[in-house]
C-alpha cells in the first residue's frame, strides 16, 4: 500500500494526531522484544535474586506493564488506548536477558508503539536494578516481531 502524503502531518505540513474514527474496531495484537547485555557475574545475580535493589523482574514487568499503559502520555502523536492485556517476559542466557512483551486491544488502532514502549522501559528498569554491579550493560534489538488486526494485515518480523 503506498502512501500519498504523511498522515501525521496536515495540508500546511503541521504535525496533527490521526483520525481514526472511520476505522473499523477489530482485535490488535503486537509482539516485541528487546534485550540487554551484561556481564555473566550480573546475570548470575539477577537469577540468583542476589541483586541489591531486589527482585529485578517483578519490578521490570511492573514498569514494562504500566509503561505500555502510558504509551501516549510519551509518544506525543500516539492515541490513548484502552488496552485488553499486557505481558512482558524475560528469557536468561549467554549474557544478556531478553525481553518479548505482548500487548492486545479492540480498537481501531494498533499497539505496536505500546509493546515496543513496554520493551523499552522494562529494559531500562533492568538497567537502573543492575546499574550498581555492572555499569556496561548493553540495550539492543528492540524491535516489533508480530502485529495482527487492522487494515494492513499481519505483519512478521523475518
Amino acid at each position: 500500500m503506498t502512501q500519498s502524503r504523511l498522515t501525521h502531518l496536515d495540508m500546511a505540513g503541521h504535525a496533527r494526531m490521526v483520525d481514526v474514527s472511520a476505522k473499523p474496531v477489530t482485535h490488535r495484537k503486537a509482539v516485541a522484544c528487546g534485550e540487554i547485555l551484561m556481564a555473566s557475574r550480573t546475570l548470575d545475580m539477577i537469577q540468583s535474586g542476589d541483586m541489591p535493589k531486589g527482585d529485578v523482574y517483578a519490578t521490570a514487568r511492573i514498569a514494562g506493564i504500566m509503561a505500555a499503559k502510558k504509551t501516549a502520555d510519551l509518544i506525543p502523536l500516539c492515541h490513548p488506548l484502552s488496552l485488553s492485556s499486557i505481558s512482558v517476559d524475560f528469557a536468561a542466557g549467554n549474557d544478556k536477558v531478553v525481553i518479548t512483551a505482548v500487548v492486545t486491544t479492540t480498537g481501531a488502532t494498533g499497539v505496536e508503539i505500546e509493546a515496543l514502549t513496554a520493551v523499552s522501559v522494562a529494559a531500562l528498569t533492568l538497567y537502573d536494578m543492575c546499574k550498581a554491579v555492572d555499569r556496561g550493560m548493553q540495550i539492543d534489538n528492540i524491535r516489533l516481531l508480530h502485529k495482527s488486526g487492522g487494515q494492513s494485515g499481519k505483519y512478521n518480523a523475518k
